[in-house]
């Protein structure tokens, strides 16, 4: 592995040999990727000027691969020789707040502003083709911004798209064109699993979505049920405000999307792998379990991928639909 520690002054030290521990950990939605190491200071070959400081560059490349490009966002320190650095990519500057007021725009053109106005580099960012009528947003955070249009565009065209920091260039892109060509099984990279089946979080078996209407001061209700599942879980609802530009048959739409979404149990599959960088929060992994007879791919919700000496494992999370 190489790992660079970049001053921002001109000089780039190459401190691969008095690393240890490093971890490289991804999420899908609303968390930066994150890089942490550990460093021996002060080896007799250390030059005197080497240090590290809030806000450095690292680069991390593994057997010739670029994997992470970030800053560093604390030092931990002590008596000991052993410091503790860690380190966050691009996505880490969107959990800044702002206002922002959006019509007619698609999650594209919304990420391509955000960067523009706060100087972030930006890679391939696909067309994401839906467009939101309206979107209001007063002093929040630019992550949630992003994830909120994300999440519409899914609820009301059914396209899935992740934003990632790819080396260190903010990408957007359908996750349905990130399957890796290959798979993680019974007989394939995986040591150990863990399936967790819960209607505790993001189950909902009533959808109810209002709309105040200026015109007739009234409150409009829109309901979607499924009395089925109310008798085996008990009343489990989702209540939320429509955008106020929606109009009906959106709003409609919009109903019978969600309880199609929530009216189920979610489902989280943990594996327990020998490493591979190509697996990233956003992707898809096929995976072969025969216990559970899982022959198909899932998206990878979180990963985090760790390093002693030349072992590398990684732990996969996964959505399960």
């Amino acid at each position: 592995m190489e790992i660079l520690l970049d001053n921002k002054q001109g000089t780039v030290w190459d401190v691969s040999e008095i690393v240890s521990s490093p971890t490289w950990k991804t999420s899908r939605n609303g968390k930066p990727g994150r890089f942490d190491f550990s460093l021996i200071k002060n080896s007799l070959w250390q030059e005197r000027s080497f240090s590290y400081n809030n806000g450095d560059i690292v680069r991390f490349r593994y057997k010739g691969q670029d994997v992470f490009y970030g800053y560093i966002f604390s030092v931990d320190g002590g008596k000991n020789e052993s410091v503790k650095i860690k380190c966050y990519d691009q996505i880490r500057y969107l959990t800044n707040k702002d206002t922002y007021v959006f019509s007619n725009a698609t999650v594209t053109e919304i990420v391509r502003q955000i960067a523009n106005d706060f100087n972030l580099r930006t890679g391939i960012l696909q067309d994401s083709l839906y467009r939101i009528p309206a979107m209001v947003e007063d002093g929040q955070s630019l992550i949630d911004i992003i994830d909120k249009a994300l999440a519409l565009t899914l609820i009301n065209a059914d396209l899935n798209y992740v934003l990632y920091d790819d080396f260190g260039s903010l990408t957007l892109r359908n996750i349905e064109d990130m399957l890796v060509d290959f798979y993680i099984g019974d007989d394939s990279l995986l040591h150990n699993y863990s399936y967790r089946r819960s209607i505790d979080s993001d189950t909902y078996n009533k959808i109810k979505v209002y709309q105040d209407n200026e015109e007739t001061g009234r409150r409009e209700i829109y309901v979607a049920q499924d009395s089925g599942s109310i008798a085996r879980w008990g009343t489990l609802q989702l209540y939320q405000q429509a955008d106020e530009n929606m109009n009906a048959a959106q709003i409609e739409q919009m109903v019978d999307t969600l309880i199609q979404l929530k009216n189920r149990e979610t489902k989280t599959l943990k594996l327990d792998c020998i490493g591979d960088i190509r697996v990233r929060a956003g992707c898809y992994v096929p995976v072969v379990i025969d216990e559970y007879n899982i022959n198909q791919p899932f998206v990878v919700d979180e990963v985090s991928h760790r390093w002693n000496g030349s072992d590398h494992q990684m732990q996969v999370t996964l959505k399960v639909v």
